[in-house]
Order: C-alpha cells, then structure tokens, then sequence
C-alpha cells in the first residue's frame, strides 16, 4: 500500500494541516459553546437571585404590614374601648364629687370603681393577647393545650395535642414565635377547612425538632403554598414563613397518602431553640 500526501503551500502534508484545523476549530468551537454555557448560567443564577430577593421582600413586607396591623390593632383597642372607659370614670370622679351629697358620692366612686375594673380587664386582655400567661409562665405544651381546650371547649372542632420530647422548654421568644404560628395556622383551618379534628404532635429526631399539625378538612400542599407566597395574596402564610425565618426553619404542607387528612409540618434545628 502507497501513502499519498499531498503537501499544501506550507510544506505539510495534507493530513496534518487538516487535522491542525480541525483541531483548532473545535477548540476555538469548545470555547465559545463554554463562553454562551457560562453567560445561560450566570443569567440563570441572576434570575433565581432576582426571585430570592422579591421572595424576601415580600417576607419583610409581609411582617412590616403584621406589626404595623398588631400596632394599629393596640391602638384601635386603647383609644376606642380604654379611653372612653378612663373618661367616663373621671366624670363620676369630677371635682364637684365632695359638693354632693353621701349617697351619691357612694354611687359614683362604686360606678367608677367599676368602670375601672372593666378597664383593667381590658388592658389584662390586651397583654395576654401580647404574651400568654400559661405560655410565658409554663411553656408551649401548656399554652398550646389551654388554646386547643377553648377550641374543643367551643363545640366547633375536636382539638388535642401531644407532645413526645418536651422535657426543657425552648427559648422565650422561640416559644412565642412558634405559638403565633400554630395560632395562625389553626385560625386558616377554622376560618377555611370545615375540618372536624386537629391534632399537634411533636417529637425530635436527632438534631431536628419538629412539630406536626394534623386535619381532615381542607387543607394546603406545598404547590399551593408556594404559589400562595408568591403572589401578593396569602398575607397569613407570608407570616408564617417570615416568622419561621427568624427560626432558620422550614414548614411543609402535605396531603397524607392516605388522602383523608392534611399535614403541615415545622421542621426546625434543635440547636437553634434549645
């Protein structure tokens, strides 16, 4: 067998310069389909950073409108009930009060003494709406317990929790964080369910604490909830997650495989709370 080169006006026989080339074009081909892959990526990267930080706007927006709601609630509260009640005792309380005579004196220091009980109960109201008694003085188990008592108490729902690994509490404001979260995920599911039970476990398993609320109305998947907390409705679940952010937590809503109950599930890391 014969080799035949034919040499081109280099010198280099034609094999060789065409392999040079090829070579060279796809190198040079290798390089700009990196240069287009890494720009896709980069603007790939760019558009997710660009949904993380309107997520995270909407979070904090979410929880500006929550405390400015809870102010504008106080005030409501103060101004509209615990003003009038202040102003209607001063007047049985007024400086012509020693011109009148004993039985009448009487009768108006025992309607402003009264009045003013209604007032303290009021303020009382007020701050156990703040920060619960039974949760500041004995823990989440305890005031999650009297809440669902006053549930079930109401005939609306059965309500009942358990909780398997509660033998130290959590932090005081992690406990009052997670407590405004069941709060406002039961009020979704008296509100929107028509469920007929709820129930609350909680357990630890291994480094994670988890709380598990259970229902059999209508509930939530994670699709729903994303999609919820992505658009400007759902003003309580922003809440929720804007909440659980404080916790480094994360909550998931399922529907049992069963397909009879929903689930909603707060994951959080143990050395976070405890």
């Amino acid at each position: 067998m014969f080799l035949i080169q034919i040499n081109n006006s280099s010198g280099l026989p034609a094999f060789v310069f065409f392999g040079t080339f090829g070579m060279l074009t796809l190198a040079v081909g290798l390089i700009v389909f990196i240069i287009f892959h890494q720009r896709k990526v980069i603007r790939y990267q760019s558009t997710l950073q660009r949904m993380e930080q309107d997520q995270q706007r909407m979070l904090l927006n979410a929880s500006i409108r929550l405390q400015e709601e809870e102010r504008q609630r106080l005030a409501a509260d103060l101004h509209d009930d615990a003003g009038p009640l202040l102003a209607t005792a001063r007047l049985y309380l007024n400086e012509n009060l020693v011109n009148l005579d004993k039985a009448t004196q009487l009768q108006s220091i025992y309607n402003a003494k009264q009045i003013i009980d209604d007032t303290i109960q009021l303020i009382r109201n007020i701050s156990h709406s703040l920060m619960p008694p039974t949760l500041k003085n004995f823990g989440l188990e305890s005031a999650v317990n009297d809440l669902f008592q006053k549930i079930s108490g109401s005939g609306s729902l059965n309500a009942s929790c358990r909780f398997h690994d509660y033998k130290e509490r959590l932090k005081a404001e992690d406990e009052l964080i997670l407590f405004r979260v069941l709060q406002e995920l039961v009020n979704n599911i008296l509100k929107h369910s028509n469920a007929s039970f709820i129930h609350v476990t909680q357990n630890i398993n291994g480094d994670r604490f988890f709380l598990r609320l259970h229902h059999d109305g209508r509930g939530l998947t994670q699709a729903d909830f994303e999609k919820l907390n992505k658009s400007p409705v759902g003003l309580g679940l922003k809440n929720i997650q804007s909440r659980l952010k404080l916790l480094s937590g994360n909550i998931y809503f399922e529907k049992d495989v069963s397909q009879t109950y929903y689930k909603v599930t707060i994951e959080l890391s143990k050395e976070e709370i405890l």
